[in-house]
Parts: structure tokens; C-alpha cells; sequence
């Protein structure tokens, strides 16, 4: 299981001392690049590979604020993949309490066609058995 831990730093936060809205997209972002690492892929090796992954749909469902200097974990996991799409949940917490939930979706691109195209096999494989890393 992919846990990545982020220091919420001064310049994330908003006038009123909380984590300005827009920055859990980034923290999602962030856990995208680890979960991929952990499988043992980059989205460099992808696009070596001619597969981009642009995001065509984002959502954040709000509980908490996160507020500067706390230490947060951010996990997650590959959702589904259904067509050339692939959705990844994702999940912020602090000291166990949770503050955000919320998914991007991802449309797999055939970089040279600019045409759709299937998601990379070991994304399924990740959907099927979350916890097995690449060997």
C-alpha cells in the first residue's frame, strides 16, 4: 500500500491559514507519481512507452482543513480501468482523521496517434492485486 507523507508547507495555505482548496488536486498528483513508483513505473517510462495520461475529470469531497506544518498521509489506490480510462482514488489524512477523499480520472493517449488508447496491462494488474509490486 502506497503512503505518502507531506508536510503542508506556509505557501500552500490560503489568507485564513488552511490549505487553499485547489492544492489537494497537487497532493493527488503527488500520490499518482508514488503509487506509479511503487509499482515500479514512472510516467517518464510511460511516455518513453507512448502513453499519456491526461486527467479529463477531477473531484474533491471536503471534511477537514489541513493547516500548515501538519504532517499529512496520502493514500490511495488504482480504482478501475474501463476502456481507455482509469480512475485513481485518492485520500487525505491527518494523524488518522480523514480530510479529503476524492478520484481523478485518466484518458490513456497513444502519444504519436493522439488517438485513445488501452490503459498499460499492469494497471490492471494493480486493480486486481493492489499490494503486488512489479517484479
Amino acid at each position: 500500500m502506497t503512503v505518502l507523507k507531506y508536510r503542508v508547507p506556509y505557501a500552500d495555505t490560503d489568507q485564513m491559514g488552511v490549505v487553499y482548496y485547489a492544492n489537494y488536486f497537487e497532493y493527488f498528483e503527488r500520490f499518482r507519481n508514488e503509487i506509479l513508483r511503487d509499482a515500479g513505473y514512472t510516467y517518464l517510462e510511460l511516455e518513453k512507452e507512448g502513453i499519456a495520461m491526461p486527467v479529463i475529470e477531477a473531484v474533491c469531497h471536503y471534511k477537514a482543513s489541513a493547516k500548515y506544518d501538519d504532517l499529512l498521509e496520502i493514500t490511495g489506490r488504482f480504482a478501475e480501468a474501463k476502456g481507455v480510462k482509469v480512475k485513481i482514488e485518492c485520500e487525505v489524512y491527518r494523524d488518522g482523521q480523514l480530510l479529503v477523499s476524492g478520484y481523478t480520472v485518466h484518458a490513456c493517449i497513444n502519444m504519436k496517434t493522439g488517438r485513445p488508447a488501452r490503459p498499460p496491462e499492469f494497471v490492471h494488474s494493480l486493480i486486481e492485486n493492489p499490494d503486488t509490486p512489479k517484479s
